[in-house]
């Protein structure tokens, strides 16, 4: 007979600002409010509950955006959760403004890869033991390279290697073996797959228990089990929230049983939040006095339902950015597109949350040869299996049909002509992408510089969008078959 405890873990990731709830049919859906409500609701019925959100509070809406994070850490104490690691886009505002923010926030916050080199400091603490019900409950931050991405590599460090962040969790496992740690959760924002293969190398002395994850925005029916470990992610936003209940056999720091659920976030079972309500509302208004201002209208409805294909969307923000920089080609990180849907009448606030990442643009000139390379690369095997790797929305004249099991492109044309291996095409990149090229097209960005010098075309995209968009009636897009997977 084992001594069993109860305990439930609702949980929660790449949150990105979505704090308003959204009409569906006759009920509202999601929102922090009724999200708040549910988490209250549960902490009233259930004796031992914990709230965990991994990664990614930050970016994707105006309010988020206008206050630099600022209002969301506000909003998320007022949520209280319980434990939060860290995702990629708590760095958008820089590193500086991020210690602000874990300053500013009044729940702990952990990550065990994230390091300054020389001399080398963690930048948050790597784990924190929460004792509830005579139980102590372990959580360990783990988080994926992107977040360097974008930041100075010569000061900062980061491992997310599996085997690396696997011999950095059993480092902190066995510093605790004189603790009796009666659960081990790794709360990590690296992606449902590496999440699976870091599982598997889990030495199961370490005593992981269950890895609550984030970043690929992952909706599950059931948690994946590998090596006698739970692995769970809560899909995108507030429209619904992960539950464990939990029996624990505290004899044997492990798992006796377990239910798991995706629990919609609906006004007809979660009761609102109003104390939160008003403080969202306060922010809201405060933005809609700069923001409300229409910029154009679409005849329909405009969509990017997923980021690995071709969208509507992507279509006219590729299109109006050719024609503004006259490039051959321009390529929109799809991920940079973060609602799947746009009214047909758009404000400068909607656009904002549409595409929240401003950024600089770069043309650079490549041979046909390296444009294929380049669109090789987006298309390997790692994509195609549903890892989390970037994809381009592309311009007009550029067609691109992959050839799956054959894994080349059956057609890679421009203005209806084969790519022609010597030809030099202009390519319009985003500065995130022209700053990662290695990374983002599989070569480094120094190959190109032979056929030209790369040149800044705008210090924002943000303001071409702003200025083309409002000088237009009426804008329409589709799919037009630029981007097909055979």
């Amino acid at each position: 007979m084992g001594n069993y405890k109860n305990l439930t873990i609702l949980h929660s990731n790449d949150l990105h600002g979505d704090f308003l709830a959204e009409k569906l049919d006759m009920s509202l859906l999601g929102g922090i409010s009724m999200l708040s409500g549910y988490i209250n609701k549960v902490r009233n019925e259930e004796k031992n509950v914990l709230y965990a959100i991994a990664g990614d509070m930050l970016q994707g809406s105006v309010i988020d955006s206008e206050f630099m994070g600022i209002s969301t850490i506000e909003i998320m104490n007022l949520l209280a959760p319980d434990i939060a690691s860290i995702g990629n886009h708590e760095i958008d505002y820089g590193l500086a403004h991020l210690l602000f923010l874990e300053r500013c926030a009044k729940f702990p916050i952990v990550n065990a890869n994230l390091f300054i080199k020389n001399p080398y400091t963690r930048l948050f603490k790597s784990h924190k033991i929460l004792r509830i019900d005579g139980m102590n409950i372990m959580f360990i931050g783990i988080i994926t390279d992107e977040i360097l991405m974008g930041m100075k590599k010569d000061m900062l460090g980061s491992f997310v290697d599996v085997e690396d962040a696997a011999r950095e969790v059993g480092h902190i496992c066995n510093t605790y073996r004189n603790i009796d740690i009666d659960f081990t959760i790794l709360l990590t924002h690296v992606g449902f797959e590496k999440d699976k293969q870091l599982a598997a190398i889990l030495d199961p002395d370490w005593g992981v228990d269950l890895i609550i994850g984030g970043h690929s925005h992952t909706i599950l029916e059931q948690p994946e089990k590998i090596n006698d470990i739970l692995i769970v992610q809560a899909g995108v936003g507030t429209s619904q929230v992960g539950r464990f209940d939990i029996v624990i056999d505290t004899d044997r720091n492990a798992v006796h049983s377990y239910e798991w659920k995706l629990i919609p976030i609906k006004s007809t079972y979660c009761p609102r939040d109003e104390l939160i309500e008003q403080t969202i509302l306060r922010y809201k208004r405060e933005t809609d006095k700069k923001y409300n201002r229409v910029l154009c209208r679409f005849p329909r409805a405009l969509t990017h339902p997923n980021r690995y294909q071709e969208s509507e969307m992507g279509n006219l923000f590729a299109d109006i950015l050719k024609d503004d920089f006259a490039v051959d080609v321009m390529l929109i990180g799809s991920g940079s597109i973060r609602k799947t849907t746009v009214s047909s009448m758009i404000t400068l606030g909607e656009l904002l949350e549409i595409f929240p990442y401003d950024d600089k643009a770069m043309q650079v000139s490549v041979t046909g040869r390296q444009l294929k390379r380049m669109l090789r690369y987006v298309f390997r095997d790692e994509m195609l299996e549903g890892g989390h790797t970037e994809f381009y929305q592309v311009s007009r004249e550029l067609r691109i049909v992959f050839d799956r099991q054959a894994g080349d492109f059956s057609v890679l044309s421009f203005e209806q002509q084969f790519i022609e291996d010597e030809r030099i095409y202009t390519v319009g990149l985003q500065g995130y992408h022209y700053q990662n090229f290695a990374d983002c097209f599989g070569f480094s960005v120094e190959e190109v510089y032979q056929n030209g010098k790369p040149r800044m075309l705008t210090t924002s995209l943000l303001d071409v969008l702003v200025e083309r968009l409002s000088a237009a009636c009426m804008i329409n897009a589709q799919v037009e078959g630029r981007i097909l997977l055979s």
